[in-house]
């Protein structure tokens, strides 16, 4: 019996020398095709799961200078925030023309600004309800 042992650790430590051979002959040909030695390679990145991207809602500005709206006629997609700043010395309002009235901006002084944000396709003309000869208007079209 103990002759059968010594030939199953005789087995065992050929099988075992074999294994460490043929690994050490892997590792003595890195010019063979197809060889990647898992030691020289950097780590795998994590892979992050893609994020959505969010649009952000468009946007348009228009200026009131010298008395005048510029643009004085500015065409926008339905979701579009318009601002008109105030850039004179007296102050101006932003009105809509439109029974009833779509959009109506308190008095801005200088450096002030109004933000209205077109959720419906058409055109809107506006004007300035202290200096009714400035008037714009904006066309709204449905997402393209």
């Amino acid at each position: 019996m103990h002759h059968v042992r010594f030939a199953f650790a005789g087995v065992a430590l050929i099988a075992g020398a074999s294994a460490i051979a043929s690994i050490a002959a892997l590792a003595e040909t890195p010019d063979r095709p197809g060889f990647e030695n898992p030691i020289d390679q950097p780590a795998a990145a994590e892979t992050q799961p893609a994020t959505p991207t969010v649009a952000s809602a468009p946007v348009a500005h228009v200026d009131i200078d010298n008395f005048d709206f510029a643009p004085m006629a500015l065409k926008v997609t339905v979701g579009t925030t318009v601002t008109w700043a105030n850039h004179d010395d007296v102050p101006h309002t932003v009105m809509s023309a439109d029974d009833p009235v779509a959009f109506r901006s308190p008095a801005l002084d200088t450096d002030d600004s109004f933000s209205f944000t077109f959720t419906k396709p058409g055109t809107y003309k506006y004007f300035c309800s202290v200096h009714p000869k400035m008037v714009g208007t904006v066309v709204v079209t449905a997402q393209p």
